[in-house]
């Protein structure tokens, strides 16, 4: 970046160099014809405009489908130092056979220890509790106060192991049942009225695979089963931007929290150091936080090929877009208004604690992008950024000084780039 771009960074901060990106052990960009910046736009940020609060994002550890993380690794998820993900929130199975229970507890401890919380999912209940009908496998109606016991028994386990679970779902993917327990969305507020009011942890549901509001809605249009949930969780298997706004949550979930429970986002065929295409969870992650309104991201197999860690415990690209909020947006933090998408391709969330204010600002066009960015009722402020981009994962940008509230940066091309404002 040439000097002067950013007239608001200082001149004694400069980009990572060459050297840095060598030493870390990147693959330098192949250089092309530049295309000049854009001239630039504006992006106004409104600290007092608060949406919803951010309870934290993470992923998945199944230690009986794939191998446990490692100890290292449990610290590469859950730990927020260098070279770490941030995450804070972790998803485990409630497995139908008890004896896989304590397969859980390693990994579930140590995140909690990290500050992490941990919410379970089950894929079937016991085999004598379930039965065959045309369209699957389903819950013996007779058996749901034994499945209720069930689920309190697993939350009193992981209890009894140092693991206060933070919520348990009644069923993973009710809609996608092809190799699991299938619910409808009837037999979902039955269960809720009727039995969900005996478990002792928070309640999730329905986690429908593809964020289907007619299982949801049913939920939030009964008084009774709404009653006896407290998170309606969804997963954003191939749903389309414009199914993420969920005006009768808005409207009858008062008290109730919004996650995104499961994804991997764009596929699962691909390295997820794949670059520029990594950006795509960046942009997937804001579009599920600025249109849908969630309060959390969860990942399905936190270490996979294509997941935010690799096989061999680093951090991935598509990791690398995850950690642009999960290491500096943390629980409790709040989504404010920003200028979401200020030019073609460009997509920008912000939120605050406190005084601090967080920026993560996305650039998926082929050529640098200059924003004003404007933070009203902002004076003079200390402002530290990292940048994702082809040849540089997590790294440190530069830090510079911001008055009356107003700064000129420059957005490098294919690039996520994270503002933190002190």
């Amino acid at each position: 970046m040439a000097a002067g771009q950013d007239h608001s960074e200082s001149a004694g901060s400069q980009p990572v160099s060459r050297r840095a990106l060598l030493a870390a052990g990147v693959a330098l960009p192949v250089l092309t014809a530049a295309t000049p910046a854009a001239a630039a736009t504006s992006v106004v940020v409104e600290p007092s405009n608060v949406q919803q609060t951010i309870l934290g994002f993470g992923g998945m550890n199944h230690a009986v489908w794939i191998s446990d993380l490692t100890a290292s690794q449990r610290d590469t998820a859950f730990g927020n130092g260098a070279g770490q993900l941030g995450f804070t929130v972790l998803r485990i199975p409630v497995h139908e056979d008890r004896a896989n229970w304590r397969r859980e507890v390693a990994t579930a401890r140590r995140a909690i220890e990290l500050g992490a919380k941990v919410i379970a999912s089950p894929w079937n209940p016991p085999a004598s509790m379930t039965e065959t009908f045309s369209g699957g496998k389903r819950l013996r109606y007779a058996s749901y106060g034994a499945y209720a016991q069930h689920l309190n028994d697993f939350v009193a386990f992981m209890a009894n192991n140092g693991v206060n679970l933070y919520g348990i779902s009644i069923q993973n993917e009710p809609d996608y049942a092809q190799e699991w327990t299938a619910w409808t969305a009837a037999e979902i507020v039955r269960f809720l009225r009727e039995n969900a009011g005996r478990i002792n942890c928070r309640v999730i549901a329905p986690e429908s695979f593809q964020y289907r509001k007619n299982l949801s809605d049913p939920v939030l249009n009964d008084a009774a089963a709404l009653a006896n949930v407290d998170i309606i969780g969804a997963h954003l298997y191939g749903t389309r931007p414009a199914d993420l706004p969920y005006p009768l949550f808005r409207e009858k979930g008062a008290g109730k929290e919004l996650w995104m429970t499961e994804v991997y986002h764009p596929n699962s065929s691909d390295s997820a150091d794949l670059w520029p295409q990594a950006l795509d969870v960046g942009e997937h992650i804001h579009r599920s936080l600025v249109d849908g309104r969630f309060q959390t991201y969860v990942w399905w197999y936190i270490r996979r090929s294509y997941g935010p860690m690799r096989e061999d415990g680093r951090i991935s690209k598509r990791g690398a877009n995850m950690a642009h909020f999960s290491k500096w947006v943390r629980p409790g933090y709040s989504r404010i208004t920003a200028t979401a998408n200020p030019q073609a391709n460009v997509y920008v969330s912000a939120f605050r604690s406190g005084s601090r204010i967080v920026i993560v600002a996305i650039n998926k066009n082929t050529s640098p992008v200059d924003h004003v960015f404007t933070i009203r009722n902002t004076g003079s402020a200390r402002v530290s950024t990292w940048l994702t981009n082809a040849s540089a994962t997590l790294a440190h940008y530069n830090d510079f000084t911001v008055s009356n509230g107003s700064f000129n940066a420059q957005l490098p091309a294919r690039s996520i780039r994270t503002f933190v404002l002190n």
